[in-house]
Order: C-alpha cells, then sequence, then structure tokens
C-alpha cells in the first residue's frame, strides 16, 4: 500500500503534511485515520499505521502474556504510546509533542512507507540506519534466497 522515501518538515506546531500520493489512499483505506506509536525496534523511528492494519496489530499484541516482560514493553511501546490522527484539510497531521522528543525528531524528519505502514524517522537517525551495511554474517537463510 505505502512505499517511498520522503524528506519531510515538521512546522512549529509540530504538524507535518502526508505526502499528496498517498493521501487518497490513507482517506479510502484507513477512513482517514491513522494511529501514530513508537516502533518498538528502532530509537529515532515511530510508527504510523493505517486503522484497519493497527486494529488487528493492537489486538494481537494486547493478547501476549503480561507476565512476560518484553511482552509489557510491546505493549507499552505500541498500545500505550499509541495517538490516534486524523489529516486536517491541507493533509497535515500533528505529531504528538511527547513522540517528537522521545525519538528526537525536530523539523527535519524522513518518512518511508512499508507496505502497510509508515515509519516516521528523525533524519539523524534515518541517516545513521541507510549508511549501515548488511554483513554476510547477517544473512539468514530468508535473506540469501532474495534475488536481489
Amino acid at each position: 500500500m505505502f512505499q517511498g522515501e520522503t524528506a519531510i518538515t515538521i512546522d512549529d506546531k509540530g504538524r507535518l503534511a502526508v505526502p499528496t500520493a498517498h493521501r487518497d489512499v490513507v482517506a479510502r483505506e484507513c477512513g482517514n485515520r491513522l494511529v501514530i506509536t513508537y516502533s518498538p525496534f528502532e530509537a529515532g523511528c515511530l510508527y504510523l499505521y493505517p486503522m484497519p492494519v493497527w486494529e488487528r496489530l493492537r489486538d494481537q499484541v494486547n493478547k501476549l502474556p503480561r507476565t512476560r516482560r518484553h511482552s509489557r514493553m510491546m505493549q507499552l511501546k505500541l498500545v500505550g504510546a499509541a495517538t490516534f490522527v486524523e489529516p486536517d484539510g491541507n493533509g497535515r497531521i500533528t505529531v504528538p509533542a511527547s513522540h517528537r522528543a522521545a525519538v528526537v525528531i525536530e523539523k527535519k524528519a524522513v518518512l518511508l512507507g512499508m507496505g502497510d505502514k509508515f515509519e516516521l524517522w528523525s533524519e539523524q537517525a534515518h541517516h545513521a540506519q541507510i549508511r549501515q551495511t548488511i554483513s554476510d554474517d547477517d544473512l539468514s537463510d530468508e535473506l540469501l534466497d532474495l534475488q536481489l
């Protein structure tokens, strides 16, 4: 559904414009509702889920056993921090100040379409990620089978 990399500017009110290429899909497929939450895997990154995708994920995460630390961390970062947002008439959404501060997103950010969701990265964290390379030791069987 979503793909591509877009340099994003966050305005003084914490708003970003959803890229025009994705606005129709967000309106049609997501009911114009997205959910912003923390990435449980990467510092410097927020996830933006379409509402239908979010509801399925939320239910799966909430079924995890609360007696396990890793389950509680997933629930805290994904469900506990989830905030609903709707694009305004200009296609802008407001990223909560707490979320921006936690992942150090200031004025410059990068929005990545990752299929079923968006990832919103601080510019610095995104640059650090793309500079990393995958070594032979990192390749699992699934990766070895890819025809890149």
